[in-house]
């Protein structure tokens, strides 16, 4: 078994390790890092963080980003992820550039950096377009043949809930609650994600609007349980906060480890904008 070379970062509470696979074997450091990405994101006998994050190269854009979740699935997009790796690329010297094309699961997307002292201290990150259509997302219900899943009821743990599913390379179930705090997400988060309704599971997000341009959001991640932040999910949030009525387009989203601000232009694309910071470099 060999040594992994990793950095600890997080976005907005979202923590990860970052492991360099540009001037090494590649696929062998890919293997490792999935077998090992559930011992190592153990937070108490292991290293501790929401997923394993792999920098390799591309063909087809600067760098390719691989995501292994706590489990050791591996999702097709992060968003909170992506500004890490944006980070992690120029803080290390593996790109001077402030703008990188990134090859992901979810298509080629683009992040640009702002820097402070020399270090990146925020990235925005062009998420691509929201799609919408019921079987791109996947959800399937016994009324919906195809087009939008908005405001639809689902009955999950004996409850009727209203739900809007959005993916943005990754599925999302979106719900919109009175009270966030205390909305209990350990129970009805894991009867949403592995719900018959989504075949690939979902990440789903719990909503409660403060107003327009601002929300506060809970999320429970496929593959990783409930974190501090989904990029992806804020993303989400803000499409089906529009789709609803209940927001704008511009919406910053309040989560419990920060702040991302989220635009859904009117082009269909999404951009999030948010930090990504350095922990601590380490080897296992």
């Amino acid at each position: 078994m060999c040594n992994l070379k990793f950095t600890k970062m997080h976005g907005a509470g979202n923590d990860f390790l970052l492991v360099d696979a540009t001037s090494q074997n590649c696929d062998h450091l890919v293997r490792v890092a999935q077998e090992r990405a559930a011992a190592l994101c153990d937070r108490r006998f292991g290293v501790g963080g929401d997923g394993v994050i792999v920098v390799s190269p591309s063909t087809r854009a600067d760098f390719r980003m691989r995501v292994f979740n706590s489990d050791g699935s591996e999702p097709e997009m992060c968003g909170n992820g992506i500004r890490c790796f944006a980070k992690f690329v120029h803080d290390k010297g593996l790109s001077s550039k402030t703008q990188l094309d990134v090859e992901t699961g979810a298509g080629v997307l683009t992040t640009h950096s702002t820097l402070s002292g020399g270090f990146v201290s925020t990235v925005e990150v062009d998420m691509g377009e929201a799609h919408l259509d019921s079987a791109e997302i996947p959800v399937v219900l016994p009324d919906v043949k195809s087009g939008p899943v908005v405001s639809r009821q689902l009955d999950v743990a004996g409850q009727e809930w209203a739900i809007t599913c959005v993916s943005m390379g990754n599925p999302h179930c979106v719900v919109f609650v009175d009270d966030v705090d205390a909305f209990p997400l350990a129970q009805i988060g894991p009867q949403f994600e592995n719900h018959a309704v989504f075949p690939r599971r979902t990440n789903t997000e719990f909503v409660q609007v403060i107003s327009p341009s601002e929300v506060r959001m809970r999320v429970w991640e496929r593959g990783a349980g409930e974190t501090l932040a989904c990029g992806t999910g804020a993303c989400a949030v803000t499409v089906a906060g529009s789709l609803n009525g209940k927001t704008g387009r511009q919406v910053l989203v309040h989560l419990a480890g920060g702040d991302l601000a989220i635009h859904w232009r009117e082009d269909n694309h999404v951009i999030m904008t948010g930090p990504a910071v350095s922990v601590f470099d380490g080897e296992v």
